[in-house]
């Protein structure tokens, strides 16, 4: 999709470059680079193409956002990152999110990932309900990513293996554990975990271990665990994707 990005101003710019900066070394000092990503995530990939809804818009500032199921212990990222937002009043919430995210990927041995400013703040959080399950199969990462998000199946294989990242904790997810055995280094050990089968004290989920059972998916999985660079190169595309869902669409 064609993308007309606004125009922000120098001033705008260069305290997006100044936040970055202070993201990179709060996230290094606090190790907190998973929940970051998860933000990021979250907050983005709640839009849905149909209504227009939804997005990475800022609205993970809200309580009620906040109180989704899906959301639990996410109000410990927002706590984190206060200081840093209070530095910077003038970065919209939709771009301060988003910019950790992009941050967090990096500071843990992830690729670049492009940034571009000017997402607009929304007023209202989406309804509960438009993220993934974890506990589900490959048709719900589909009715999800692709028909709900607009992404495709190459998208959906690369960003699991953001999975690289963090562990699950019982009382936010039901889940417990590390999908990798080191869960702050961002690299393709997930898809090489992932073919290698289950390990005492570490994680596969339902939706991790159906990427291996479907035809599309199982060939991605295969190729990123055998080259890094093609599955940074793909994941740089996806996450990019995934946090302007809704932003600066040409048709719009």
């Amino acid at each position: 999709m064609t993308k007309n990005y606004p125009a922000v101003s120098e001033d705008y710019q260069k305290a997006i470059e100044k936040c970055k900066r202070k993201l990179r070394g709060l996230i290094a000092e606090k190790s907190c680079a998973p929940i970051m990503v998860r933000l990021a995530w979250h907050s983005a990939g709640t839009f849905e193409c149909a209504s227009r809804t939804g997005g990475p818009f800022g609205t993970m500032r809200f309580d009620d956002e906040l109180a989704h199921g899906a959301n639990n212990g996410l109000h410990i990222a927002l706590r984190l990152l206060e200081p840093i937002r209070e530095q910077f009043p003038t970065i919209s919430h939709a771009d301060f999110h988003q910019l950790a995210g992009v941050v967090a990927v990096e500071v843990t041995g992830g690729p670049e990932i492009p940034f571009h400013p000017g997402r607009e703040d929304k007023p209202q959080p989406p309804p509960e309900g438009r993220l993934p399950d974890a506990t589900k199969g490959c048709d719900h990462l589909r009715q999800v990513f692709a028909k709900q998000m607009g992404l495709s199946d190459q998208d959906i294989v690369a960003l699991s293996g953001a999975h690289t990242l963090g562990r699950c904790h019982k009382d936010r997810s039901g889940f417990e554990g590390a999908w990798t055995s080191n869960p702050l280094i961002f690299d393709n050990s997930y898809f090489k975990e992932l073919l290698s089968g289950e390990k005492e004290g570490l994680l596969q989920l339902p939706s991790d271990k159906a990427l291996l059972d479907d035809p599309v998916f199982r060939p991605l999985v295969e190729k990123y665990a055998a080259d890094e660079e093609a599955f940074f190169a793909d994941y740089t595309e996806a996450h990019l994707k995934l946090s302007e869902l809704g932003f600066a669409d040409a048709h719009a």
